[in-house]
């Protein structure tokens, strides 16, 4: 049997009624007996005893309702005062009703069903004495069986709402395990982002700048000219670098898209620097920032790749906006390779794979056309109906 906790407002509420409805029959009882008995010795006792019983009863919410020591003390003293009324004047029996549910309240299960017990018996008592040995089935069924029908009404009713405590508990319990689920996988996936914008941006600038720099040194006394036009670049490159960094501390958002100029001017300025071709093709509409940032890294993951992998002599940017997608096509005439061994070796870095992730977290495709010795193309295709 389980208790209801001490700040369960249905709790309190009932306490308080159980406190009225005795406190009621209390005073019933006492002014039934003073109209139905003329002054005689034990009246003083019942009066006294009716103050001393309301007196030890109010102190019971000042306990609280755990079966502490001095609750179970003050329980055991308000019954003994209670069978010394009932014996002096049974009309005091019903009082038993409030006690029935403090006792269920107070008491462990089987010391509660005790006393219950013993208070059933103290009421039949009281009944065959009112009935001044008149013979009624009423007045030994009754009782028991009106005591039965409070303690089950009881349990019944606490088990409900232990059931219903435990399945708050359940759900608290679960919407935290599910909330750290969610904050775990948010989690991996922005370290997940973060390691694909650092490759598509600062690992692929350094990667160049360090091809440029060898480059410079192999060439530095036979042509210094062109070391220093290396020299020149890379120096371009480094700063390209430290500005998305330093965007990277800020909001992540790439550096070319920082200045608020959108993705056709970023990807025109791309474009410049890998000396590659650029075109727009189709009326032009807003596109939201994930968008933007997504085709931009894609752009410049593809051209780092054909500037490290493809020795072509010519790349081009197109930017396609058509009715339902936007799509962003990269082309070279490089050396090309086999897509189909691209995907096996997959494992070995981001490149390919980080842009198809990229394309896929908006619902969009990547696709690779290459030939070895034909070149390359790749085109990345986003929904414009997708709400990013």
């Amino acid at each position: 049997m389980t208790r209801p906790t001490e700040h369960d407002p249905d709790a309190r509420r009932l306490a308080r009624i159980m406190h009225i409805a005795f406190f009621l029959l209390l005073g019933a009882s006492l002014a039934r007996f003073l109209l139905r008995h003329a002054w005689e010795a034990r009246s003083p006792w019942i009066i006294a005893l009716t103050g001393a019983l309301a007196s030890l009863y109010l102190l019971g919410p000042v306990l609280g309702t755990r079966a502490t020591p001095r609750r179970t003390a003050w329980l055991g003293t308000v019954v003994a005062v209670w069978v010394v009324l009932v014996v002096l004047a049974p009309s005091f029996a019903w009082c038993a009703v409030p006690l029935f549910y403090t006792g269920l309240r107070t008491l462990p299960p089987r010391a509660a069903l005790g006393l219950v017990t013993l208070l059933t018996a103290f009421v039949v008592f009281a009944q065959v004495q009112l009935s001044h040995g008149g013979w009624d089935p009423n007045l030994i069924v009754a009782p028991p069986a009106v005591a039965a029908l409070a303690t089950g009404v009881f349990v019944y009713s606490e088990r409900q709402a232990a059931r219903q405590r435990a399945l708050i508990d359940d759900l608290i319990r679960t919407r935290r395990e599910l909330a750290a689920i969610e904050r775990r996988e948010g989690t991996l996936a922005e370290r997940q982002r973060l390691s694909m914008e650092i490759h598509d941006t600062l690992a692929q600038g350094l990667s160049s700048q360090q091809m440029l720099l060898q480059a410079a040194d192999r060439l530095w006394d036979g042509d210094p000219s062109t070391a220093r036009r290396h020299v020149r670049t890379a120096e371009s490159i480094a700063e390209r670098n430290l500005a998305e960094a330093r965007r990277f501390v800020q909001d992540l958002a790439p550096a070319d898209l920082a200045g608020g100029g959108g993705l056709e001017e970023a990807l025109r300025a791309l474009a410049a620097r890998e000396s590659a071709a650029f075109r727009v093709d189709g009326i032009a509409v807003p596109l939201p920032d994930r968008v933007q940032a997504a085709l931009l890294r894609i752009a410049q993951g593809a051209l780092a790749n054909i500037r490290e992998h493809a020795a072509a002599d010519s790349a081009a940017l197109t930017l396609t906006y058509l009715d339902d997608q936007v799509v962003l096509d990269i082309a070279d005439d490089g050396r090309g390779f086999d897509p189909a061994l691209a995907r096996e070796q997959a494992e070995r870095g981001h490149g390919l794979p980080a842009m198809r992730v990229r394309a896929q977290q908006l619902g969009g495709t990547l696709t690779v056309e290459s030939t070895p010795g034909e070149g390359t193309v790749l085109s990345a295709a986003i929904p414009l109906t997708l709400e990013s």
